[in-house]
């Protein structure tokens, strides 16, 4: 009697956590890259957060009454009792390192880049993941008007060197410490005098800024006539903005003031922005950030000032198909693409596909029996620029045959040149 194989049902990811694959897996990382590369030329350097951090960071840091604490950490016990959270999003996990390691008694400001993975409990959609791609800067310990106006415009040229066009920027003013106790006590009196239901007006007693953040139009409706922080900055807030969106005059980066916006976290303070995209529907914003000026103090180290943002790699891969931008060279998987006849061409193939990446060439051959036309496919699909024939005569007279893939022509080049030859064509 056989013993049956037990066959096992297929195991799909996790809902809200998408799967990057070809061919939209380069686009992916054509976009993260290119976002990291401008925040590399903007002076910005790299660090590694954790993927896990105490959890009285983020309710410390990023606000209880906010919705990605109350609602959408994913928080649990490690195996030692501490409680422990998936990062929600980067700015806390970047400033607690900053003190940690004294980076602050430094030339400031201190510029970092990070990029990864974040994690919050949300309901799934298009463009809004329980696992989403970020790439963030974080300008930490000068409060300078100029600085504003650098992480914005640095964020604006990273979505137009992918050429995307089809966005906008929003800029507002949070307000600073002198102005927001006052303003929030007023409209925190407007809010309280509204028909609002339960949740939303314990909302509005924590956190009344929130409540205009509310996307149900009845809130909407009821909320249009509130005051808005614009009309109540202080002296000091209004120079600073006014100097920021002049510097952005300056550099030409297009914006709208949206006097409304509130974005979800509690640390931001006066500079606050977000890019949109309205071919995404619902999720249209694309990344942002601002400025938080008592947040470093908030955790523990000196009362320095910071700007940041967050750019969504996931959205952005969103935005680039809304447009039809095709990016440039993320088809290319190789360079080179060998293609042997014969088993002794297989194995001398094989070691000229070595040679050609150690000389700093993207290379790959056919595998299995197929012939030279199926064979000749895989280098179609491989993108590659150049194909390499080998066969029982291209080994008998020591060389190989270069095909270019583009301009339809080949030749003859010789087993031992044929590296330096394809090194300085395609370097």
């Amino acid at each position: 009697m056989t013993e049956k194989k037990q066959k096992f049902a297929a195991l799909s990811a996790p809902k809200g956590v998408p799967d990057y694959v070809p061919p939209v897996s380069p686009v992916f990382l054509k976009v993260r890259d290119t976002f990291i590369h401008q925040a590399h030329l903007a002076g910005f350097q790299h660090i590694e957060l954790p993927v896990f951090e105490d959890t009285t960071l983020f309710a410390r840091g990023v606000g209880e009454s906010t919705d990605v604490v109350s609602k959408e950490m994913y928080t649990f016990a490690d195996r030692g009792g501490r409680s422990v959270t998936l990062r929600p999003e980067g700015t806390a996990g970047v400033v607690r390192a900053v003190i940690e390691h004294n980076l602050d008694r430094g030339q400031l400001p201190v510029k970092l880049n990070y990029a990864g993975p974040f994690f919050r409990y949300e309901r799934p959609q298009a463009g809004r993941y329980r696992q989403l791609q970020q790439v963030g800067v974080e300008a930490i310990g000068v409060d300078d008007p100029a600085l504003d106006a650098e992480v914005v415009a640095l964020a604006d040229r990273c979505y137009r060197s992918l050429g995307l066009r089809d966005f906008r920027l929003e800029l507002t003013s949070l307000g600073d410490s002198t102005c927001r106790p006052e303003y929030r006590e007023k409209l925190q009196q407007f809010l309280l005098g509204l028909p609002l239901d339960e949740e939303t007006r314990a909302r509005a007693e924590i956190n009344p800024l929130r409540v205009l953040d509310d996307k149900r139009p009845e809130v909407q409706e009821m909320t249009a006539d509130a005051p808005l922080m614009l009309d109540h900055l202080s002296v000091e807030a209004q120079e600073h903005f006014e100097t920021v969106t002049g510097l952005l005059d300056d550099m030409s980066v297009p914006y709208v003031i949206n006097p409304r916006m509130v974005r979800g976290l509690d640390y931001y303070t006066k500079t606050c922005f977000e890019f949109v995209h309205d071919g995404l529907g619902a999720q249209s914003g694309i990344g942002g950030g601002g400025r938080y000026d008592g947040l470093m103090a908030q955790l523990g180290g000196q009362d320095l000032s910071g700007i940041g943002y967050g750019l969504g790699v996931d959205r952005t891969v969103l935005a680039l198909e809304a447009e039809g931008v095709t990016l440039d060279g993320v088809e290319r998987r190789v360079d080179v693409y060998g293609v042997a006849l014969g088993a002794a061409a297989k194995k001398a193939m094989a070691l000229l596909i070595n040679e050609l990446r150690a000389a700093g060439l993207s290379a790959d051959m056919a595998y299995g029996d197929r012939g030279l036309k199926g064979a000749m496919k895989g280098a179609d699909r491989a993108g590659a620029r150049v194909a390499l024939v080998l066969g029982d005569r291209e080994l008998e007279e020591g060389t190989v045959a270069v095909k270019d893939l583009a301009a339809h022509t080949q030749e003859d080049v010789a087993l031992d040149a044929v590296v330096g030859q394809l090194r300085a064509a395609l370097s």
